[in-house]
């Protein structure tokens, strides 16, 4: 007989937490036990609200995310529950189908975090779970064999890979606009690594657009949309002028975050991609992250605007009341995930509610207007951002720092050139809004040991100067 485990025990022991998006850890702490406890525990947590049989998985290109979903899917048969594997897909594919089909999910990956860590994303048959649900799963008093030692018995299965997933996830944007959408557009597809590479091109050409593949990659490149590298950068501007692109798309590494550049190459801020898109799209309310572009608000363009913590869960949480008052309803973050809360109509069509982070939809709308990217920014209030991060710097470490700017930053800002008045927000790490309008927000990264510093100005070099100058000071 095989000893028995309580998840909560497994999962405590792992060193494993839930950050903005998901459970997140180090690949080597993500044992078969632990991935199967997670599992288990996520189940047991909705089975008393929901009634299903199935649960689908799927997974994003990291070498240790398939053994994972082995483990995950070990865990659920001892459970007696169907499990369908959708292989290798974007994270917003996998939960509209689960949603679809009125089922749980559970999305491997670790998005943009470097390929020695990993993550578990976790959907309830109505969509991602709530902050309520990562504490349940956490307490979870479920048992399980141990999964270690049944696997000395018996390989943990091979999983047969359903592609209905990927289908449909096709189906949503093919049916929505017309065969020629984007007909006469030139596009850049910046592959790399991402979950979605093997849909986005066919999926752009349905729609007319004359598609090139760059930089495929057959080892795992962690792309963070919300600090795109320098060599990033100036990629773009060269294959701009090489291809003479009108755009260039991409996503972080589970394909539920856009990177979206314009005709020049120059890649836009998530936050302007998801207000240009909430415009198109006639949204009458919003919920967004404290750290968006206050542009969102001085474009007049809503009827409301709430301001959350950072992560989606924080975003979902303020649709339920959104909707008992506005018709159309939708979130973004600064990473550019678009999260539609509502169903609305988009061509004479209904696009149904996706309340996860999702890349396409803001591509698309951006791309099937008339006249350049580069003509849709100059129409919107002169509010620029930048953000960049300090790499392993622990969270205990910036929430110290945090903690010290908080009681006085008249030192800190002093040693940035600025002596004046500010007003603090901490509604999510501290938010300086400066009496020149300039804001910094530092926040320690709920999914790894970083800290992330987000500027916003009256011009982009201001903004990308001052982001220098903030982790300048704060690393010397």
């Amino acid at each position: 007989m095989n000893s028995q485990l309580v998840c909560s025990d497994v999962i405590a022991n792992s060193g494993i937490a839930f950050g903005t998006s998901g459970a997140r850890g180090l690949v080597s702490e993500f044992t078969p036990d632990v991935c199967a406890a997670f599992a288990v525990a996520f189940i047991k947590s909705i089975d008393t609200e929901f009634s299903f049989n199935t649960v689908a998985l799927a997974i994003d290109n990291r070498p240790s995310s398939y053994a994972m979903a082995q483990a995950c899917a070990a865990g659920l048969k001892l459970l007696d529950l169907n499990v369908v594997y959708y292989g290798v897909i974007p994270t917003p594919a996998l939960a509209y189908k689960a949603m679809q089909d009125n089922v749980p999910s559970i999305m491997i990956t670790g998005s943009h975090i470097p390929f020695d860590r990993n993550g578990l994303k976790f959907y309830r048959p109505d969509g991602e779970i709530t902050k309520a649900d990562e504490q349940a799963i956490l307490a979870s008093g479920a048992v399980l064999p141990s999964i270690s030692e049944l696997s000395t018995n018996c390989d943990l299965a091979e999983l047969t890979v359903n592609k209905t997933a990927e289908a449909a996830y096709i189906s949503r944007y093919a049916d929505l606009f017309s065969e020629d959408a984007l007909a006469g557009k030139k596009v850049g597809i910046y592959e790399h690594s991402s979950a979605g590479r093997d849909i986005y091109k066919k999926l752009f050409e349905q729609l007319g657009a004359e598609v090139t593949s760059l930089e495929r990659s057959d080892t795992f490149v962690p792309i963070d949309t919300e600090a795109v590298s320098d060599e990033d950068k100036q990629k773009a501007r060269d294959w701009s002028k090489t291809h003479n692109f009108d755009a260039i798309f991409s996503t972080d590494g589970d394909g539920d975050r856009p990177l979206l550049a314009d005709e020049n190459g120059e890649w836009l801020r998530g936050d302007i991609l998801g207000l240009l898109c909430s415009q198109f799209l006639s949204i009458d309310a919003l919920a967004v992250p404290v750290s968006c572009n206050t542009a969102i608000e001085q474009s007049n363009s809503f009827s409301k605007v709430l301001r959350t913590r950072i992560g989606s869960p924080y975003v979902i949480a303020e649709f339920f009341e959104l909707n008992n008052h506005y018709q159309n309803i939708a979130g973004f973050e600064a990473n550019g995930g678009y999260l539609l809360g509502s169903d609305i109509n988009v061509n004479g069509k209904v696009l149904s509610a996706l309340p996860t982070r999702d890349a396409l939809l803001p591509a698309f709308m951006l791309l099937s207007q008339q006249g350049p990217i580069s003509e849709q920014l100059k129409k919107l209030p002169l509010r620029f951002t930048a953000s960049d991060r300090i790499q392993n710097f622990a969270r205990e470490k910036s929430l110290v720092l945090l903690g010290s700017l908080k009681q006085d930053a008249n030192n800190f800002l002093a040693q940035l050139g600025y002596e004046g008045n500010y007003k603090l927000n901490t509604i999510d790490g501290l938010r300086i809004t400066l009496d020149n309008e300039d804001v910094i927000h530092l926040r320690p990264s709920g999914n790894a040991p970083e800290l992330r510093c987000y500027v916003e100005s009256r011009s982009q070099k201001q903004a990308d100067a001052q982001v220098k100058n903030v982790l300048s000071v704060i690393s010397s």
